[in-house]
């Protein structure tokens, strides 16, 4: 057992994701109140005072009111130490998710009551399945008319293909809504709208054929939440921790996050069942997260998290071992010993300065150009951590600029947003034509907006006709050489000076992969595949 064990014990790391606008800023909100964090909640609904969500951080994000990056946030509750990381929900920004997801050991997925499953909660369900991550579901909204909750669960199940053991039930919804059962505690939280819950609301009873209830709730809906129970109850028995910890089965809660209710029950349980930090895979060997020697991964860059200075922030996981400030760690990719004076952790925009961090924590380094997405600290071994994705993009844009003197300024920032890994930046013909490709639109805006906002750089995107990139790899070193000579204007390199197949259309691909048997086309670039 590692001299770390006790530290290791109390942590518990996860993100929240969900579909924009199912109320995950809020229920992360609602998390910080509870453990102290934050003083008041950034959703006030007044017109005079317009508070922002806490984790929306970049000007972009408050003037269109979704996240576009991922914040992390630490703070204490009963004891247990959590790292929070609230996740982008727009689809356009998957990608960081995505990745976010690597630094997790586990999932609350929020999900509308109203509106049920959605496209993008499909997919972030998918990574969490190729995982095997533990999820919590959250039925959010439940103060509004939404769907019926048997049905409700049946689409979760069978759209997102995992079994869900109801934790709460709630009784009624939308207008009619009075509040949710425990069937774990066998209690009930009584629900008024406009008042925030507290732990003095929830009203203990012997179990659901309690009198009690009759009067609480009227014959009608105290019958009805009794058939309900023994429904479900009969269903579902037990809630069998291992197997939520397999990623089999999804422990669900109903409540109403902006009315702050439900989430403490939800937490509660959270920090009762959730993963500690586990041990995880590399390309040299499985690192235990018991092990005492310092290992952990950069899965996110931010460049000019404070505006005022022009700082890049590398946010790291540790997955083993101490991280230790001041102290010399071994950065594989470069091979040359890196330490950090000012290593912080987060309170979304607030940063304080660390002494040292255990596995699970998320520290923030400061970063001169030193890290990508991807890179590995260690204490002299060399691996990289596994299954960090990037993806092809879908979207392809030329960059202009649109004032020659600011040439500088505009490298200086596409180098650096796209270290961030938002966006990829693709050159041809010597580098005098840059081309950004993204999963989705709204990243060009983003981009735009912080090149000119963040840099003083000005430029209009052209749109172009490719619908895929592909990394080129042969081991015939001729071969690749004449395909890139005979094809220029579907070549470009990546950042890295990989060769790179700018495909205008599934048929050109197909047929340009057909035709070059020795040339393999790859879709995504493991970004761990350079070169130590």
């Amino acid at each position: 057992m590692s001299k770390y064990h006790k530290e290791i014990e109390r942590r518990r790391t996860f993100a929240i994701i969900s579909h924009p606008d199912a109320g995950k800023t809020t229920l992360t909100e609602k998390f910080l109140l509870f453990g102290g964090a934050i003083q008041v909640a950034g959703a006030v609904k007044s017109n005079k005072i317009k508070k922002h969500a806490t984790s929306d951080f970049m000007e972009i994000e408050r003037q269109r009111g979704i996240s576009v990056a991922t914040s992390v946030m630490s703070f204490e509750y009963n004891g247990i130490l959590i790292n929070l990381l609230d996740t982008p929900g727009h689809k356009d920004f998957a990608e960081d998710t995505y990745r976010t997801l690597t630094a997790v050991d586990s999932v609350i997925l929020v999900v509308d009551s109203v509106n049920g499953v959605e496209d993008q909660t499909r997919r972030l369900m998918e990574v969490c399945r190729m995982r095997d991550t533990p999820v919590i579901v959250f039925i959010n909204k439940m103060d509004r008319d939404g769907k019926n909750r048997f049905d409700l669960l049946e689409e979760i199940e069978k759209e997102l293909k995992i079994s869900l053991h109801p934790m709460s039930w709630p009784i009624n919804s939308g207008k009619d809504f009075k509040g949710v059962y425990n069937l774990h505690d066998k209690n009930l939280l009584l629900f008024s709208a406009n008042t925030k819950a507290n732990e003095e609301d929830s009203l203990a009873i012997s179990d659901v054929n309690d009198p009690v209830l009759n009067q609480l709730l009227g014959d009608t809906d105290a019958a009805q939440l009794r058939e309900d129970v023994e429904l479900v109850e009969t269903v579902h028995g037990q809630l069998q921790i291992e197997e939520y910890l397999a990623g089999k089965i999804a422990p669900v809660f109903f409540g109403s996050a902006i009315n702050n209710f439900g989430v403490k029950e939800m937490l509660d349980t959270f920090i009762g069942i959730a993963p500690t930090p586990r041990s995880r895979e590399t390309t040299a060997r499985k690192v235990d997260v018991e092990e005492d020697k310092l290992s952990g991964f950069v899965f996110k860059i931010h460049a000019n998290l404070d505006p005022k200075h022009r700082d890049r922030i590398a946010f790291f996981r540790v997955c083993s071992g101490r991280f230790e400030r001041n102290k010399y760690f071994h950065h594989v990719r470069l091979d040359k010993d890196v330490r950090f004076s000012n290593p912080y952790s987060f309170m979304a925009r607030d940063k304080s300065i660390i002494e040292d961090a255990y596995a699970g924590d998320v520290v923030g380094l400061f970063d001169t150009g030193n890290f990508k997405i991807g890179d590995t600290l260690t204490e002299g071994e060399d691996f990289y951590f596994t299954g960090i994705p990037s993806f092809s993009p879908e979207i392809f844009k030329e960059v202009v600029n649109k004032d020659p003197m600011k040439t500088k300024q505009l490298e200086k920032g596409l180098m650096q947003l796209t270290d961030e890994g938002v966006a990829q930046l693709f050159t041809q013909f010597g580098g005098n034509k840059k081309i950004i490709g993204c999963v989705g639109e709204l990243q060009f805006e983003v981009i735009q907006y912080r090149l000119l906002h963040e840099y003083g750089a000005s430029v209009v995107f052209n749109s172009l006709p490719f619908f895929k990139a592909c990394w080129l790899t042969s081991n015939d070193p001729k071969k690749l050489e004449d395909f890139g000579r005979f094809k220029q204007a579907n070549i470009a390199e990546d950042k890295d000076g990989h060769m790179v197949y700018l495909g205008q259309s599934e048929w050109f691909l197909n047929t340009e992969r057909a035709n070059n048997p020795d040339i393999e086309f790859h879709f995504t670039s493991e970004i761990h595949k350079e070169n130590v």
